[in-house]
């Protein structure tokens, strides 16, 4: 797939317009792939201001002589710069300005990055300029969301198999079940993992971000997963918690706690609403029944080229929702010592109503 990298740039230009800046020197990985689709692991962009559609004479990708061929090939429209040396170089070329203002990602480089740079002579006119690519990803066009629906049907279809083929049973280990989803995630057709997948046991579950280790499920547990695929560069995020055997009642209102708080933070989702308003109405639900101490964490977060991107949804999050954000949703109650339940899904926000792209059952699973 080749996504529309011009528009991109193109949007970025009207920032830098905004902010009277001559260029934009990008260091950042996932934001050059996506402002161009580079996906090599040594990479600095210039994008001009100067530059309009179809006329990017004055933008320039630097790379080394290892992706002479790949930078061809996945950026046919920008001039490429091959130096080993790839930001200096490209600081030092003529694509930088030396005199008007760059503006750099002040929240990715280091002090001696920017040292070394500010010594080069001349020296480029930098200026902190943080976030602006950023803020453009956190809207997702229709590319985007195809990927970001495709990584969360094959962890969809992963999870469904592991259920269907008995995976989630008795004397397993955490660790055994995590492997497994894993490898079921590659077959559904995903290009890895989002990141290291949480299956948590009895007790275990009651932890956030537990760990898989020899724990060995048992009946009576609840089991809680997290887990998210990656389909070409864009990462799923679910979470879904089941009970082995018949669960106790206890199980059985917690979970339905979450559930409720779940939908009433799926259903707040909408543009323009504050990402706090959205925490609060998921938070409002488990407060009210007495349980919000054990709520530990903000309710979701945005995700594609990370895992964890802007926009945050917490209850000190500030900003609004924009349409075409892609955030999750995943409120939880967690008893120390006892036992937690997690129920998140992936959604867009659109404005007739988010969109789900999480589509496994949020009903109380017992296997």
């Amino acid at each position: 797939m080749r996504m529309n990298f011009g528009a991109r740039r193109a949007a970025l230009r009207q920032s830098m317009h905004a902010l009277e800046l001559d260029s934009v020197f990008v260091t950042d990985l996932l934001n050059i792939r996506y402002l161009t689709g580079f996906t090599g692991s040594n990479a600095a962009l210039v994008v001009s201001a100067a530059d309009s559609a179809g006329n990017e004479d004055n933008s320039v990708i630097c790379t080394d002589g290892r992706y002479l061929t790949q930078v061809a090939e996945q950026v046919p429209d920008l001039r490429a710069l091959i130096d080993r040396a790839s930001a200096e170089a490209l600081l030092a070329s003529d694509a930088t300005p030396k005199t008007g203002p760059v503006g750099f990602e002040s929240h990715v480089v280091t002090v001696d990055q920017h040292l070394a740079w500010s010594s080069l002579d001349p020296a480029p006119n930098l200026v902190r300029s943080p976030g602006l690519v950023e803020e453009l990803r956190m809207v997702k066009d229709e590319d985007e969301i195809g990927l970001l629906r495709d990584a969360c049907r094959a962890a969809d279809d992963a999870f469904a198999g592991l259920v269907e083929r008995g995976g989630i049973r008795a004397g397993r280990t955490e660790l055994d079940v995590a492997r497994e989803l894993e490898s079921l995630m590659v077959a559904a057709g995903a290009d890895g993992i989002s990141f290291e997948t949480i299956v948590a046991a009895g007790a275990n579950s009651a932890v956030p971000h537990h760990r898989p280790t020899d724990a060995v499920l048992r009946s009576g547990d609840f089991v809680k997963f997290d887990f998210g695929a990656l389909v070409g560069g864009y990462h799923s995020d679910m979470t879904r918690t089941v009970v082995l055997g018949t669960p106790e009642a206890w199980q059985t209102d917690v979970y339905d706690l979450v559930l409720r708080s779940q939908a009433a933070g799926r259903n707040a989702l909408a543009p323009g609403v504050s990402t706090a308003s959205v925490d609060a109405a998921s938070r409002s639900v488990i407060d009210d029944a007495g349980y919000g101490e054990l709520f530990l964490h903000g309710l979701g977060h945005g995700v594609g080229l990370e895992i964890h991107e802007a926009p945050g949804i917490a209850r000190a999050s500030t900003g609004t929702l924009l349409c075409g954000a892609a955030v999750t949703v995943e409120p939880g109650v967690y008893f120390s010592g006892r036992g937690g339940v997690r129920i998140e899904d992936t959604l867009i926000v659109r404005e007739d109503g988010p969109e789900l792209l999480t589509m496994t059952s949020k009903e109380l699973t017992l296997v």
